[in-house]
């Protein structure tokens, strides 16, 4: 990847938390930390996780991308420097994976499963190449266990995740795994 070409992270996390929980915080670290490397923030631009992720990049001077969907009534946080509308869910969800050169994801709820399933198929699948999906935060690796018990999840699945327990950590692993990302 040519250093003048714009370097995409997608952070992906729960709406229903505030500034009160770890979700929050992380989120907020892990956007100060990649918008002092150098990387554009992407979100799905509303509240909780993707309000954190984007204030931290903004409190740096960073550039922060919202996919927000036509269908929400919500408005998208007041940390956005640029905002894509969708018309649709599927739409926004491609928009989020397809000009990263990572992932973050963060506990939420079924939307974030929904968009770590989506991107970890694509990376199983090799519809996209490999770059990194990081789980940020203590729930993943339970959350992964119980799929491996009660789904089909093999070792190889599991491989193409990488695991981070703080978002100094999350960001180090984006930063390594991310430099042959050419999309």
């Amino acid at each position: 990847m040519s250093d003048n070409k714009e370097r995409i992270v997608t952070i992906f996390g729960g709406s229903k938390c505030d500034e009160t929980c770890s979700e929050y915080n992380e989120a907020r670290r892990a956007g100060q930390l990649l918008a002092d490397g150098g990387y554009t923030i992407c979100t799905g631009g509303y509240l909780g996780v993707m309000e954190a992720a984007s204030r931290g990049a903004r409190e740096r001077g960073g550039r922060v991308l919202g996919i927000v969907m036509n269908q929400f009534k919500s408005e998208p946080n007041r940390y956005l420097t640029d905002k894509v509308a969708t018309p649709h869910f599927y739409d926004r969800l491609q928009r989020l994976i397809t000009r990263s050169v990572g992932f973050i994801a963060v506990r939420g709820g079924m939307g974030t499963v929904t968009e770590l399933s989506l991107v970890w198929n694509k990376l199983q699948t090799r519809v996209i190449e490999p770059r990194p999906l990081v789980l940020l935060g203590d729930c993943w690796p339970g959350v992964i266990r119980a799929w491996r018990e009660h789904l089909v999840v093999s070792e190889n699945d599991v491989r193409l995740l990488d695991f981070a327990a703080t978002p100094e950590e999350a960001v180090r692993i984006i930063d390594h795994k991310s430099q042959g990302v050419s999309l």
